[in-house]
């Protein structure tokens, strides 16, 4: 099983891209064979509603991924773990601002906090800053705020949420995790990246690491533009309808559609917004931080970093704390 994990985790975009390829074949196959999609009418709505989804949110997914290199090339490491203050709380503070100042994509999080960890970073600072990171930053907000023009009230719910349930789990994490829960099996990684840096320059660096992050999430993004405009296309609105009804069904079923989609933070607003007339505000919030904080592919990553007993446990503290205050949140939006 460690040894999927650690395979899955370490696959780049060019060995995913062919795996992706026959299930995005098997998709179309399978909407020619059903009668009812060869309307013109569902294919225009479907088209038109994937390439709005995706030209809005390219913008933010490259401001995403150059600043996020930037960040990886211009600042060492050892400068943030040297910041680090060494009590709980001013520490906790400290990681969430990390976020907000350094916009790091989630897919980049975890090896950055790895060498992080392997520099002196306390695991509750390393797990708040990973909470906090993908969201609590000026290109997330931009993009939320752009995606929820007439709502801009779920912007602010969206970073103040976020903020909450990063400091409440480092808190808990603090107190209640005493032994390292970092794998044996993680060896000290070497900075490869940084000897490389200068065959071609840092700005050289900037321009490769920009394009394979930017590539990186935009498999993702395209995946899951495709599925939201199939959901909004295909599937009967009377039927999202009764799903946005039930109190408890409406924030499952988005949680669990942000798990699956395993949208990059940048982008998964503009996806959200188009369930706006649908769901409640308080499902759509849940989708927007409860996404970032876990999904499918970090938590594949989350498992080759922590022990599993201890990936679990923050898992549950994730979704409990991310659903509770969703729905606390809820009767102010």
């Amino acid at each position: 099983m460690e040894r999927l994990i650690r395979t899955l985790t370490t696959l780049s975009p060019l060995k995913i891209l062919p795996l992706l390829l026959p299930i995005s074949f098997l998709i179309i196959v399978g909407f020619i064979w059903v009668p009812e999609l060869l309307d013109n009418a569902y294919i225009d709505t479907f088209k038109i509603g994937f390439i709005g989804i995706l030209l809005e949110a390219l913008p933010f997914v490259l401001a995403g991924a150059l600043l996020s290199s930037l960040l990886r090339v211009f600042i060492p490491d050892e400068m943030i773990s040297r910041w680090i203050p060494r009590q709980a709380l001013p520490a906790i503070l400290f990681a969430c601002l990390l976020g907000i100042i350094f916009p790091v994509c989630e897919c980049g999080m975890i090896p950055l906090v790895r060498r992080l960890i392997h520099k002196g970073m306390p695991v509750y600072v390393a797990i708040v800053f990973i909470l906090s990171g993908p969201i609590l930053n000026p290109v997330v907000y931009g993009a939320t705020l752009t995606a929820f023009r007439n709502h801009s009230e779920l912007a602010y719910a969206r970073m103040g949420l976020a903020f909450a349930v990063a400091c409440i789990i480092g808190l808990i994490i603090y107190a209640t995790v005493k032994k390292s829960p970092i794998r044996l099996s993680v060896q000290r990684e070497t900075d490869n990246t940084h000897h490389n840096n200068s065959r071609g320059g840092k700005l050289a660096a900037v321009f490769v690491h920009t394009s394979d992050e930017f590539f990186e999430m935009g498999k993702y993004l395209i995946i899951g533009c495709l599925l939201t405009a199939g959901i909004q296309t295909f599937m009967v609105q009377d039927s999202l309808a009764a799903i946005g009804d039930k109190p408890l069904g409406s924030y499952f079923f988005m949680m669990g559609l942000a798990f699956v989609l395993s949208l990059c933070s940048t982008s998964d607003a503009f996806v959200a917004s188009t369930f706006v007339h649908s769901f409640p505000a308080g499902a759509l919030l849940a989708f927007m931080v409860f996404g970032p904080m876990l999904d499918f592919k970090n938590s594949l990553m989350l498992l080759s970093l922590f022990k599993t007993k201890f990936a679990l446990y923050l898992f549950f503290l994730i979704f409990s704390s991310v659903f509770i205050g969703a729905v606390l949140m809820s009767i102010w939006l």
